[in-house]
Parts: C-alpha cells; structure tokens; sequence
C-alpha cells in the first residue's frame, strides 16, 4: 500500500537512499546521509507541505517518492521535481511504477503543470519507466556530476500535467 511516510519511516527511508548512494548514480553524492540528515529533509518536507510518500507491505518500507520545486524562482512554482527510490531486493514489482502514478495523481490535484524527473542517463530502467508513463524526454546535461571515477550526463523528462486553471503571477 501507498501511503503518507510518518517519522518512525525514516530509518528505513534512509537505508533506501543510502543504497542509492553508495552503489548508483541514481543520487549525485558521496557520502551515506546520517538520521539526523534525514528527519532534517523530512521536516522540511512536512513545513512546505511536500508529500512523502511510502509503499509499504507487511510493515515493510520497499520504497518512497516526494517532490518539491524544480527551481527557486516564482515563476516556476507550477513546476516540480519528484524522486523515487526502491529498495534494491523489492525492484522490478511495479513499486516505482505505483509511487509516480501517486505521485501525479497529487501533483494534478495541487494543480501543477510541469513534472520534471533529473535521471542520470546511464540509468535505462528509470528512463525507461518514465517513458512507458508518458514522460517526454526533454534534454541532457553533459557531465553534470562525477562519480565513481566517470563524468556522468543527467537526462531530463518531464510530464506535463492539468495544471491551474488560472494561472497567476504572485
């Protein structure tokens, strides 16, 4: 089941990231983020009012999703940028697959516009995700990080949703 993540989540949340840390260029970092790091993002999540979400089964945490703003500047506040992360011994379930579609179901009810998933692009199964759920592929940053010894290019999609339907500039 899907469902908001609560503060006893985050130990398992964070061994979800960590993962993705130290073994993919899924995230663009060195170091394992500690606990502290982790209640930090997730306070600030729950004050802007970002969605945390998990899946869960059988008390399990296998994965969770979130968004937040694709850039600071208020003209793009129609705009965000999602991450999801699955536990790597619960991949290829449809887990990933279950938190988007969630994850744009709530960003078509806040009446967002634009989603946008950062995919390192050596990573083929995201990328192909994204695709199959109608992501449109909408440019790539050559070497915008580097890790593990290699210059790596992040790949853009994007999702465009309902959106408000009155847009404003404030």
């Amino acid at each position: 089941m899907i469902r908001e993540a609560m503060e006893k989540d985050l130990t398992e949340i964070l061994e979800i990231y960590n993962e993705a840390i130290l073994n993919t260029t899924a995230i663009y970092a060195y170091k394992a983020h500690t606990i502290d790091e982790r209640k930090q993002w997730y306070d600030k999540k729950m004050q802007e009012g970002y969605p945390v979400l998990v899946f869960e089964e059988s008390g399990k945490v296998m994965g969770f999703a979130t968004f937040g703003p694709f850039r600071a500047w208020p003209a793009y506040k129609y705009t965000i940028e999602h991450s999801i992360y699955v536990h790597d011994k619960y991949r290829n379930k449809g887990i990933g697959t279950a938190l988007i579609n969630e994850i744009v179901r709530i960003s078509n009810e806040r009446e967002f516009a634009t989603i946008v998933a950062g995919i390192d692009e050596a990573n083929e199964k995201s990328i192909k995700l994204h695709e199959k759920l109608g992501f449109k592929y909408s440019g790539t940053i050559h070497k915008a990080g580097y890790k593990f010894g290699k210059w790596l290019n992040l790949a853009f999609y994007q999702l465009e949703l309902k959106g408000p339907k009155n847009p404003v500039e404030v």
